[in-house]
């Protein structure tokens, strides 16, 4: 059990390495040697990542004794692995020579002309979206005031439903009283 743990900190150890190696290069690089530094790297640090998952499933196995001494180092080989990948981060952010180049492109006339017409396309398509968008929104208005329109309307109703009831109690019971009324006069 420990010699395999011991096989996964010397892997895990390696990669960390060439990692490290590999992050000090990438800030100088530029293009596609960059790109190709930087798609190594990031696979060396799942290779990192899956190394820690079987340390930590080796971990959980080991007897209680030994248990804390091992889980601390895999603690601090996760807060390595976390610095190591701001430091890839920060590198990746950083540029070498050709990094203008990266982000916008070749200075090439027809490239901006490109650019230019894809730029304007979007503006149109955003300008429709927002008509949309304002017409949908007009269109919910419309329909909640016409929502509250429907709600006054059948609040008035069921007051004037009310008021009927009200007078139906009443004359029903106007009815029953002069009922009695005919009734003991029919007696006499």
């Amino acid at each position: 059990m420990a010699s395999l743990l011991d096989s996964y900190e010397q892997q895990y150890s390696n990669v960390t390495a060439e990692i490290t190696n590999k992050i000090a290069k990438i800030a100088k690089l530029s293009g596609g040697e960059k790109r190709h530094m930087v798609t190594n790297v990031e696979k060396q640090m799942e290779e990192a990542k899956e190394l820690l998952e079987q340390m930590d499933l080796e971990v959980r196995d080991i007897p209680s004794k030994e248990r804390q001494k091992y889980a601390t180092r895999l603690k601090s080989y996760k807060t390595e692995l976390g610095k190591l990948e701001k430091d890839f981060k920060k590198a990746k952010l950083r540029g070498g020579a050709g990094s203008r180049e990266e982000l916008l492109g070749p200075d090439d006339p027809s490239h901006s002309e490109d650019q230019r017409t894809r730029l304007l396309d979007n503006t149109e398509r955003m300008e429709r979206s927002g008509r949309k968008l304002e017409a949908g929104y007009r269109m919910a208005v419309e329909t909640e005031q016409v929502g509250a329109d429907i709600l006054d309307n059948l609040h008035q109703d069921r007051e004037k439903i009310q008021r009927s009831k009200d007078r139906l109690r009443e004359t029903d019971s106007d009815l029953g009283k002069s009922s009695r009324i005919l009734s003991a006069m029919m007696r006499r």
